[in-house]
């Protein structure tokens, strides 16, 4: 347990009146990467015997002392991982209790999924099992260490023509449901609603645009963002409205989901 949190975090209504009061910030190390060997470093010191479970718990730790923080209101802890799976990574998944996995309809995409399947559950076809010692997901079995649940995927950034999917798109997003959902019937217990096929739970988001750029930009959420021409960095910026309520309806069906 962490003694004290409130170094660790900002709020960000202070500075930008657009972000909602109950929401609270904590910023990742702008020197992550190369605090990435040190930690990796002393997950696999000898001593004490539980040096990795220790390690790996970080992040769980520190939202145990941030609810505790919250209490007696509830918090959520969204927590934004890089893509790879290097030991911060993990630190963020072992202290999550869900996995929300997005991709794009490309083959690297479907790759990506199986690999993190076959990381976090130890799950996946031959080419794995030569691999099963250093196996992220054995270790934690061994060390008792919770592993997330998939909870949603999230098929990101769709092309739509009139409405619908592109034909392109589609093609090969069949491909990865039907991926995900080949790997549903071999290990349901590794998904958090393990009655529902996968395929059939897939939230859609459609391409963006300049709607995300120009709430980033501005700092204001995308569900306030109006239609309209924006200044972003000295540039005009046209927001259209149908695009624009679209895409906050599918991110609506999102956190719905959530």
């Amino acid at each position: 347990m962490i003694d004290s949190v409130e170094s660790f975090v900002s709020h960000p209504h202070q500075y930008n009146k657009y972000i909602p009061k109950n929401l609270y910030l904590v910023c990742g190390d702008n020197l992550l990467e190369l605090l990435s060997e040190p930690i990796r470093q002393a997950s696999q010191m000898q001593l004490p015997q539980d040096a990795w479970a220790k390690v790996v718990n970080w992040i769980r730790d520190l939202c145990v002392s941030l609810a505790d923080r919250s209490a007696p209101s509830d918090a959520t802890f969204i927590i934004d991982c890089n893509p790879s799976f290097a030991i911060y990574t993990q630190l963020a998944l072992a202290g999550s209790d869900s996995v929300v996995i997005p991709y794009t309809a490309d083959d690297s995409s479907r790759r990506g999924i199986e690999n993190v399947i076959a990381l976090l559950y130890g799950v996946g076809d031959s080419t794995i099992s030569a691999y099963s010692k250093l196996s992220f997901s054995r270790k934690a079995r061994e060390e008792n260490v919770s592993i997330p649940k998939i909870h949603t995927l999230v098929s990101n950034r769709q092309t739509l023509y009139d409405g619908h999917p592109s034909k392109a798109f589609e093609a090969v997003s069949k491909t990865i449901k039907k991926t995900v959902d080949n790997i549903h019937k071999k290990q349901r217990s590794i998904f958090a609603h393990p009655a529902q096929l996968p395929s059939k739970d897939v939230v859609n988001i459609p391409d963006y645009h300049g709607a995300s750029i120009v709430a980033a930009s501005l700092g204001i959420p995308l569900h306030r963002l109006k239609a309209g021409p924006h200044d972003v960095a000295g540039t005009r910026v046209q927001i259209n409205q149908d695009p624009l309520t679209r895409y906050k309806n599918a991110l609506n069906q999102f956190v719905t989901r959530l």
